[in-house]
């Protein structure tokens, strides 16, 4: 009977896990709605902000200047920007953006990078590794406000016209679809005078009139779209992790849900086994009292 009673309190702890698991799949699933909505909402914005730009660089070939797209290669000082989540329990969703980013320092081997580390997984490991971070971010989780992002974009802005950087990079995971998501460094900045990867011209080109002119116009929309495009970055990030969490939380509900069977399995055959025991033992002493 022993081994039964194992198996009881065995199938009663993975039936409290798994109503933990179904509890946290609920939640990341809400969560995903609220973070797919967001991220569908501003891609629009982006890609349009994207395509004005690319079309006054266009306008003003040759004759552009402004610090934001200005290339430092005498500058051998990079910055990574590493975007990771505050929880776990979302499957490989940090180690393929941890990969990536460690990559990409292997790389830069004639180049400094200073690290910046956005949620606690992403600290935890590079501390672990060993590797300094030059600043951790701990105060952004997922579900990101463009007000929390933009004093970020603003830095690296500031630091790359003053000459600090030769480049940003930013390592996230790019959400593409709710089946797909993949992880990639992107370069923040410079900015080139192509449009956002990925994003399709629709119709010809339209020849337009500006006022003010062109000089003034992208003063302003340059470090808007840099305020943007990390803003993208982050709500692809959330809506990712979220994705990542939903999935493995279902995993781990289905996996508890089989091992609840077989432990139902074994546990009838244990207690089937005491039954046959107990009669033949009973049978052993009536022959016996003959």
């Amino acid at each position: 009977m022993a081994k039964a009673r194992q198996i009881v309190k065995r199938r009663k702890a993975v039936t409290n896990i798994r109503k933990i698991t179904k509890t946290m799949q609920l939640i990341a699933t809400a969560r995903f709605q609220q973070a797919y909505m967001r991220a569908v909402a501003t891609k629009p914005y982006t890609r349009k902000i994207s395509q004005l730009v690319e079309e006054l660089s266009s306008a003003m070939a040759g004759t552009i200047e402004h610090p934001l797209m200005t290339e430092h290669p005498e500058v051998k000082h990079d910055a990574l920007l590493v975007l990771t989540s505050n929880r776990g329990l979302c499957g490989g969703y940090n180690a393929s953006i941890l990969r990536t980013a460690l990559a990409v320092l292997e790389e830069a081997t004639d180049r400094t990078m200073e690290i910046f580390v956005v949620g606690k997984k992403g600290n935890a490991y590079f501390k672990f590794m060993r590797r300094k971070v030059d600043r951790p971010i701990l105060d952004i989780d997922d579900r990101p406000r463009f007000e929390q992002v933009e004093p970020l974009a603003t830095e690296f802005m500031r630091r790359y016209s003053a000459g600090e950087f030769g480049a940003v990079y930013v390592t996230y995971m790019r959400f593409i679809s709710k089946g797909k998501q993949v992880a990639e460094t992107v370069k923040l900045l410079p900015l080139t005078k192509t449009a956002e990867e990925g994003s399709p011209k629709t119709g010809p080109q339209v020849e337009y009139e500006f006022s003010p002119n062109p000089e003034h116009l992208l003063g302003k929309l340059l470090p808007q779209t840099v305020k943007v495009r990390l803003y993208q970055a982050f709500t692809d990030m959330a809506v990712s992790e979220n994705v990542a969490r939903m999935v493995a939380m279902k995993a781990a509900t289905d996996s508890a849900g089989d091992m609840i069977k077989q432990l139902s399995r074994a546990f009838n055959r244990a207690r089937q086994s005491q039954i046959t025991m107990e009669l033949l033992d009973i049978v052993g002493c009536a022959e016996a009292l003959k």
